[in-house]
Formats: C-alpha cells, structure tokens, sequence
C-alpha cells in the first residue's frame, strides 16, 4: 500500500475516499466525532457519517476519526432509574470474583480471569 500523507488526506469533496476527507485537527465548523458531541451533551442521533478525519501514521493503516453534522444531533438521553439499577448490576457482575465470590472492590482484569488475590496466593515479599 503506498503511503498517506497528509495532503492525501484533504479531499472536501469525498472523489477519493467516498466521503469528505480532512487531515486530522482539521475539521470544518459544524462536524464533530462522537467525542465531541458527548462532552456537549449530544449524540448522532442515527445520522449518517458526515465526513471523516484522517491521520497518517508510518507502516500502519492511518487513523479514521468519523464526523456528524452538530445542527442534527440530538440531546443525550437521561438515565432513567431503570438504566441505573441494570448499570449497577453490570458493574457489580464485573467486580465480582468467579473463584472466591467476592466482590473484589474493583473491575476484575479480563487478562486475569479472578481477582488478584486468587490469582496470585502466594504471599507478597517485599524486594
């Protein structure tokens, strides 16, 4: 594949890619990723992609950042108690041990399997 550079990533009017295209940090005004709409309370709403972003980066595919209009997204729905009591059973199921059966006090490493306690029993020296 031949490499990206950044003047390769600006095509406004989306021949190349499908879609317009930008370089990364280089966003028109009115299009923002999921990101950004969330810290200002919004989501897509279902709208399709607008255009995208992309960042060039050395022997790897380059990074795609989506874009949605801003005049079409919606408010973020509020968490009704119904959303918070299932938010609370998820992270209760995710803090507990499935060898001791404790609740671990934390989110148990998916690469452990256990909490640290079971999987490592062997008491801590100090070095």
């Amino acid at each position: 594949m031949k490499r990206l550079t950044l003047a390769d990533c600006f095509d406004p009017t989306g021949e190349r890619f499908g879609i317009p295209t930008y370089p990364w940090r280089c966003a028109p005004e009115g299009l923002a990723t999921r990101r950004q709409l969330r810290s200002r309370g919004m989501r897509p709403g279902g709208q399709a992609v607008a255009a995208q972003l992309l960042r060039p980066r050395r022997r790897r595919e380059p990074l795609t950042a989506y874009l949605y209009r801003v005049d079409l997204a919606h408010p973020v729905r509020p968490m009704t108690p119904g959303r918070w009591r299932a938010h609370a059973a998820m992270m209760r199921a995710r803090r507990r041990c499935p060898e001791c059966g404790r609740d671990a006090g934390y989110v148990i490493p998916p690469t452990l399997g256990m909490c640290v306690t079971c999987a490592y029993p062997e008491p801590q020296r100090a070095a």
